[in-house]
């Protein structure tokens, strides 16, 4: 999608071709070619469902289908990626915000899906669009309301959305930021103030913001930018993460190929003058080499559902 490639393998400069030729029935008998006549099967970004006892030690869920949700899924448009899933739970029902494209018509939005128990997704409809691209919409519920900020890298804005009617009706609220190409913005609120970490295209600069409330005054940290000219650390992939009063943040690594995996960085320090961070390992998740994960997986938005219990959403690009 765009600065994301979406669509695309994690190479970033090769595209995959949605659908190959098939091959010709062997002239002799009858029925499905052989396995070396098929087809290969188109990759494509889609969204799982994973669970675990902490944000940071994560797993398939048991009881969901990997991939939960596809573009196959998407009724309202012939979509070919479901990617950048954001979770949110609200009157016992669990709902998911998600980009939808379909790269060969350079159309999509902002899709929604809901689930009784997080685990079986039905897709509903398209809920936010533009006439410009839109991605990674990071929601989130501040106060009594539910807003919205999803990725506009066409734009040289960031842009705040407020739902009117949650989950299907979002209105545009206010600029948070304007004179970029802001990518992936993700904010945290942290010892009363709040945080927007936020890349830059090209995947190498991860640039960090302070307001002193969601739609206050946006002003860029004295240490900012946090990454330089680093493709592994610098591109958010998710929703920054609070675990017993540590903030971590979370980066795609993408190199040697675009969003192979998801790392965590424990925030030593932050301040409005100081920054430190320290790497976490392993991996939160990263691509698997075969199936739907094969290739790639580059977001993770992982929320507390129980004692000891986090359900995530990830998505990944395979078969």
């Amino acid at each position: 999608m765009g600065e994301d490639r979406l669509g695309a393998t994690p190479m970033r400069l090769l595209w995959i071709v949605p659908g190959l030729a098939t091959a010709a029935l062997a002239a002799c008998g009858s029925g499905a070619p052989p396995d070396s006549a098929r087809p290969a099967a188109a990759k494509q970004w889609t969204i799982g469902i994973y669970a675990g006892p902490s944000p940071l030690r994560l797993a398939p869920a048991e009881g969901a289908s990997q991939p939960a949700l596809s573009p196959a899924d998407v009724t309202d448009l012939a979509a070919d990626v479901a990617a950048h899933p954001f979770l949110a739970v609200a009157d016992g029902r669990y709902h998911l915000f998600f980009t939808v494209k379909n790269t060969k018509a350079k159309e999509g939005g902002i899709g929604w899906a809901d689930s009784p128990d997080g685990l079986r997704w039905t897709y509903r409809k398209i809920v936010l669009d533009e006439p410009y691209d839109l991605a990674y919409p990071f929601v989130l519920r501040d106060g009594d309301e539910w807003y919205m900020i999803p990725e506009t890298h066409t734009e040289p804005t960031l842009r705040l959305y407020r739902a009117t009617r949650f989950p299907d009706r979002w209105t545009f609220e206010k600029e948070l930021l304007r004179g970029d190409r802001y990518i992936s913005a993700s904010v945290v609120r942290f010892r009363d103030a709040w945080w927007m970490f936020v890349g830059r295209p090209g995947n190498a600069t991860l640039r960090l913001f302070r307001a002193p409330d969601l739609k206050g005054d946006w002003t860029e940290h004295p240490r900012s930018p946090i990454v330089a000219d680093d493709l592994n650390t610098a591109r958010p992939a998710g929703r920054p993460l609070v675990v017993d009063g540590v903030l971590y943040r979370l980066a795609q690594d993408c190199h040697p190929t675009y969003g192979n995996r998801v790392l965590a960085f424990r925030v030593d320090e932050i301040t409005p003058t100081a920054y430190r961070e320290t790497p976490i390992e392993p991996p939160l998740v990263e691509a698997s080499s075969r199936g739907w994960n094969s290739d790639a997986m580059h977001h993770v938005d992982a929320h507390p559902i129980a004692p000891n219990r986090w359900l995530a959403a990830v998505d990944a690009l395979g078969r």
